[in-house]
């Protein structure tokens, strides 16, 4: 099959600005292609040639509109919610997640963009329960089951990208094919959503303990490989390809399940920590981040604090869930290329970050230590009867 060319098209990239979109613009842009990062906030790198910044918000119907003009590929990967505090923000996260991607399929109709590649997630088939070498064939998660309100706005956002799939654009200019890919946990040098908060948790004496059971795996995605990913995805929306890639979801990861905690511990011993050896069960810690939660939702409005941890975190990094890349492989020939946390490591060494003086880290073991079990004495005094039914 011959294989597709961006190389001749105008790409836009929704949430250009962050880690990903701007990686992927990066490559895109060194490849010939003229692309568009289109967010709300202004990329804090130096843009390469070929690439250029448009500033709006993708739940702003007009600026969307006036953003994807002559545009004929949209990679939309703006999303809000995903974790921290963000997480408990419901109605921005329905803005984001729900409106703005109506917003972008209507322009696409409306503008003749016949190629749209959305970046879905795990979460829209994983809730708590052990996945294991799943396929593209397992159903979406019950939108009641889900614990937290991204999980559950992404799902709905694809299944809206994947419905138009077939539409016919406006005043017959041809028919608009989308996709979506699920990546798995994304990490590489300079992630800046997940990775310097795991740092910080390190360097602040919270990360003394594990927990979940230690034969538990679960999936990355290497930055890189998740570039990779979208360009092959957007060839695959093509008439070389066969349109092989619409109407298709695809679960994307580097294909190497392991455990969560121990996928850290380079990270971890790179910095000069020493890895915990402490394992706490996995329905004391979810019952405990459930009681931040509540307690979020409680004093939120008066102290919009970042809580130390989230239901849907938990079972995340606790519960065994990955998945198989074969229809990946198949239909888009993707092939993930191996990668460590060496370069994440020296990344952070080169920031500034690491251990120099000793374990000064363990000054504060004791103070979260003693927090932690106090708060957790006081869920076990004050929700004696909440049911671990759901592990």
């Amino acid at each position: 099959m011959e294989r597709a060319n961006l190389s001749k098209e105008a790409v836009l990239i929704t949430g250009g600005s962050g880690y990903f979109g701007f990686r992927l613009g990066s490559a895109l842009a060194k490849n010939k292609v003229d692309v568009i990062l289109f967010d709300v906030f202004k990329p804090t790198q130096e843009m390469p040639k070929g690439m250029r910044f448009v500033q709006g918000d993708v739940c702003d119907l007009n600026e969307v509109e006036r953003a994807l003009q002559g545009i004929s590929c949209v990679f939309h990967i703006a999303s809000y919610g995903m974790s921290g505090q963000d997480q408990l923000n419901q109605k921005r996260i329905e803005e984001v997640n729900i409106k703005g991607t109506e917003n972008i399929i209507e322009t696409c109709r409306k503008t003749g963009i016949s190629k749209l590649v959305y970046t879905s997630t795990y979460n829209v088939v994983f809730g708590g329960q052990v996945i294991e070498n799943g396929d593209e064939s397992w159903p979406y998660l019950p939108l009641h089951l889900h614990p937290d309100h991204y999980s559950r706005t992404k799902a709905l956002a694809e299944m809206k990208v994947l419905e138009a799939n077939g539409t016919v654009l406006r005043e017959g200019q041809g028919i608009l094919r989308t996709c979506s890919l699920r990546p798995a946990g994304i990490y590489g040098p300079g992630e800046q959503r997940h990775l310097p908060r795991i740092v910080n948790y390190i360097e602040q004496g919270w990360f003394w303990c594990v927990h979940g059971d230690p034969s538990s795996l679960v999936d990355f995605v290497h930055v890189d490989n998740l570039v990779q990913a979208h360009i092959l995805a957007a060839e695959a929306l093509d008439a070389t390809k066969e349109h092989i890639a619409a109407g298709q979801s695809y679960f994307i990861s580097d294909g190497r399940p392991v455990n969560n905690f121990e996928f850290f511990r380079p990270l971890v011993e790179g910095l000069g920590y020493t890895f915990p050896t402490r394992r706490l069960p996995l329905s004391l810690v979810y019952y405990f981040a459930f009681f931040i939660e509540l307690v979020h939702f409680v004093v939120g409005r008066l102290y919009n604090f970042p809580p130390l941890l989230t239901r849907t975190e938990v079972y995340k990094t606790g519960v065994t869930h990955f998945f198989s890349l074969a229809k990946a492989r198949r239909e888009l020939e993707y092939e993930p290329q191996q990668y460590s946390l060496q370069e994440v490591v020296e990344w952070f060494q080169a920031h500034g970050h690491g251990q120099k003086f000793g374990m000064t880290s363990g000054k504060h073991f004791m103070r979260n230590a003693v927090l932690v079990f106090l708060m957790a004495g006081m869920i076990l005094l004050w929700f004696p009867t909440f049911s671990w039914s759901f592990f």
